[in-house]
């Protein structure tokens, strides 16, 4: 895929795009602990649909969101093909289950566009902005809404 800029020689916002359900999403890179391929889950009882369980990450309890699911599309059956993508918001990490990881971008401020006001009430709640791109569309996520909706592990 092609990168938008040298993202070291850059002052601009750097994210890191991927894929949902044919759809472009990205998040700040700075958010970002690493990628890493799909490894299997513990499943948690009760926990919401959106959580697909918990995988031990070098000693941590890190949860797995389907990302697809909080955006209110199908539940994804994960494989080989798809990418964890571990994220901290705050003092909370938890990994986002997508399809694939496509780039790293380096956004000038004006190519981040605000959310259309048409949009229905919970969208705009994780989706801050569009960022408009080599006629692409890509939606900027706030991942601290989305960390919301991911429990956190009980302290022992």
């Amino acid at each position: 895929m092609q990168q938008a800029t040298q993202t070291s020689q850059s002052n601009e916002p750097n994210f890191v795009a991927f894929r949902v359900a044919d759809q472009e999403y990205c998040v700040d890179i700075m958010s970002v602990r690493e990628i890493r391929g799909w490894t299997p889950v513990t499943t948690l009882p009760q926990a919401p649909d959106s959580v697909l369980g918990v995988i031990n990450l070098r000693g941590s309890v890190v949860p797995i969101l389907d990302f697809s699911v909080r955006l209110g599309l199908k539940s994804q059956n994960p494989t080989v093909d798809n990418v964890i993508i571990i994220v901290q918001v705050d003092s909370q990490t938890i990994g986002l289950l997508v399809d694939e990881v496509s780039e790293i971008l380096s956004i000038e401020d004006d190519a981040i566009k605000p959310t259309p006001e048409v949009t229905y009430e919970g969208s705009e709640a994780f989706i801050t902005g569009v960022i408009t791109f080599d006629s692409r569309m890509i939606r900027l996520v706030d991942l601290s809404f989305i960390v919301l909706a991911c429990p956190q592990p009980a302290p022992r």
